[in-house]
């Protein structure tokens, strides 16, 4: 165990530009008090001005601890490669594009709402239960609509899970699990491409 130095890559870590990563940064690290100060100050990588995107892999890691610390056994669990994101200073938000893409979002859903309610003939179904409750026949069944119309709101509320900024409980809604799954695969294929290590050509000489 004193001989041991276990290794836990993270899976994206966020640095700003020009920024000095260590070993505590891109790794969780168990090994003895003698060296662990000493291994978590290593420095592994100077963020450059033209960086975006940059792929640590834990081979390197090993051969660069075990180049300093040859004595010590190298035990890696979790991820094999850290994906370090350079963050950018973000640019303030116009306000004439806010209101611009606001519309877009806000008319597109009411057009969508309403084909898909011309598709399905709604207003007819509403008339017919309507008359089914009543036995009166009315252009207009207001009594249905309007809780409808509400309940489309509420629901849309129940669905994303927020109102605002504000999370309804602690499970994550639909559109949080997708965003999850496609920052998944954004990452796998970054790693893909960006890790020259994950793909090697063989020249047929």
């Amino acid at each position: 165990m004193e001989k041991t130095i276990y290794i836990r890559m993270r899976n994206r870590v966020q640095v700003k530009p020009e920024q000095t990563l260590f070993m505590k940064d891109i790794a969780q690290i168990i090994a003895s008090e003698e060296i662990y100060q000493d291994l978590a100050a290593l420095q592994v990588k100077k963020i450059l001005p033209q960086d975006h995107i940059h792929i640590v892999d834990v081979m390197k890691v090993i051969r660069f601890i075990s180049g300093i610390y040859p004595d010590h056994e190298i035990q890696t669990v979790g991820p094999p490669q850290t994906i370090i994101e350079v963050i950018y200073k973000k640019k303030g938000m116009s306000i004439p594009f806010f209101i611009l893409v606001w519309f877009l979002l806000f008319f597109g859903a009411a057009l969508t709402i309403m084909n898909f309610h011309e598709d399905v003939s709604m207003q007819t179904v509403h008339q017919r239960l309507y008359f089914i409750m009543t036995g009166k026949e009315v252009a207009k069944p207001l009594l249905f609509q309007i809780p409808y119309s509400i309940g489309i709101g509420l629901g849309m509320i129940l669905f994303f899970n927020h109102v605002f900024k504000k999370r309804l409980n602690e499970e994550p809604s639909p559109l949080e699990v997708e965003m999850f799954n496609y920052q998944q695969s954004l990452d796998q294929y970054v790693i893909l491409h960006e890790n020259k290590e994950s793909v090697k050509h063989l020249n047929d000489d």
